[in-house]
């Protein structure tokens, strides 16, 4: 489990296409401290820790994706020296900062458009029709592993304000028009619905 609050900005050091995909992740992380098999999240996708180590380029790890992952995610279009959202696995005891997020990617939303908002900018997403109607306003969704707030729902279009620290800190302030992003809805948000279908 995950909290939406990136820790860490990595890079993508290699992609080795195989069968599945291996990605070595260069990441500010203190690699002794991560085990093997240890959960991390990269842009939103809980994946698995194969290896790591550090070489004179800092600490890395290496991830296996599998092809059901890439299909479902936006992490095919990964490319060497892509920048990717981190954040280690919670602990029991550790603060709940953003909100519950499982890793498990929903679907794959597309950034409309990026406007300035005051200080902040004001970035409306396109939802796969499917999931929109699990979006609300004032609601949670995890975008490229970042726990957000919805600020409104217009059909499959809503939009959410990202504050200065937030693009700082992560890969949105780099982010552009026509992104792909990968999108989990509130878990909370799925049980209510479904909930309702049954009454």
């Amino acid at each position: 489990m995950f909290t939406g609050i990136v820790t860490d900005m990595g890079t993508v050091r290699a992609l080795d296409r195989r069968g599945d995909l291996r990605a070595r992740i260069g990441t500010a992380y203190d690699t002794d401290g991560i085990d093997l098999g240890a959960s991390i999240a990269c842009d939103g996708c809980c994946l698995t820790v194969v290896d790591r180590g550090t070489d004179a380029n800092g600490g890395w790890f290496d991830v296996d994706v599998s092809a059901e992952s890439l299909a479902r995610t936006a992490l095919g279009a990964w490319t060497e020296g892509r920048r990717v959202n981190l954040e280690r696995s919670l602990r029991v005891g550790d603060e709940l900062g953003g909100h519950i997020v499982s890793g498990h990617v929903d679907g794959v939303a597309t950034i409309v458009s990026i406007t300035p908002e005051g200080d902040s900018m004001r970035f409306r997403f396109e939802a796969p029709p499917a999931l929109a109607r699990f979006i609300a306003p004032k609601g949670s969704v995890a975008l490229n592993g970042t726990s957000l707030t919805v600020n409104e729902v217009d059909g499959a279009i809503f939009g959410v304000n990202m504050i200065p620290h937030t693009q700082a800190v992560t890969t949105w302030g780099t982010a552009a028009p026509g992104n792909a992003v990968n999108l989990e809805i509130d878990t909370l948000a799925r049980y209510v619905a479904r909930l309702a279908e049954a009454s």
